[in-house]
């Protein structure tokens, strides 16, 4: 069974330790506090909150207009391989043992 990372309720086996300081910890404390949750429920859902975002950004590609609209021209109608990208599929063809012909 896979758990979701949004699920509120999770199988937790795995522990954190981090050193703060104390205005760190009285800050975590009354924003955790105000939020309603524990101290441990308000940090964990922050880290968890900023780690999604920080992986997302990592991981999307954002183009302007002018971007967008060369990337699917160039999608829908690629250009010839050049003679470098063919030896590079022969040789990697060969590595393979594929006896796939190349374009």
């Amino acid at each position: 069974m896979q758990v979701s990372t949004s699920s509120p309720i999770k199988a937790r086996s795995s522990r954190l330790e981090a050193r703060i300081s104390n205005e760190q910890k009285m800050l975590f404390q009354q924003a955790a506090m105000l939020s309603a949750r524990s101290l441990s429920e308000f940090v964990v859902a922050s880290a968890q909150e900023a780690a999604t975002r920080i992986i997302e950004a990592h991981e999307t590609i954002r183009l302007e207009r002018e971007d967008q609209i060369r990337f699917v021209e160039t999608l829908l109608n690629p250009p010839e391989p050049n003679a470098r990208l063919r030896q590079a599929a022969l040789q990697y063809r060969a590595m393979l043992g594929a006896s796939i012909p190349c374009a």
